[in-house]
């Protein structure tokens, strides 16, 4: 069963729905192939779910443990390689709102480091995750 619907709308843009909400999400191809850059691209996308999967996930396991980590920040960056164009490192700087202990930032990298996305990504994309301690 699908969760998504993707379609080409020309232009070099695509429009995914999530089937569930109905939310939309845009994607064009970046200035630097060939595209306009007015949205996401889709390896964009990519860095972004890296991301948004570890504070995710870092926040269900702050939520067991009783540690609040609401308005804590991901920076992410994407290195290209060409031929083949492809992601070769995912660069993460998390920034959080307040001190941990040892034992609270142990908890928070465990979940980060082992969410879904993090173990998804093939051996040779390199992580690149700077936690900010």
């Amino acid at each position: 069963m699908a969760t998504i619907s993707t379609t080409y709308l020309g232009d070099l843009r695509t429009e995914a729905t999530h089937l569930q909400s109905g939310t939309k999400i845009i994607t064009d191809a970046p200035t630097d192939n060939k595209g306009k850059g007015e949205a996401f691209s889709p390896t964009d996308l990519l860095a972004e779910s890296l991301a948004g999967c570890m504070l995710t996930t870092m926040a269900i396991a702050a939520d067991a443990h009783g540690i609040d980590m609401v308005n804590t920040q991901c920076e992410v960056t994407k290195v290209m390689a060409p031929n083949p164009r492809r992601v070769v490192e995912v660069i993460t700087n998390l920034k959080f709102p307040k001190t941990y202990t040892e034992k609270e930032q142990k908890i928070l990298e465990t979940a980060a480091l082992n969410c879904p996305v993090a173990i998804s990504l093939h051996p040779d994309v390199k992580k690149t995750i700077d936690f900010g301690w």
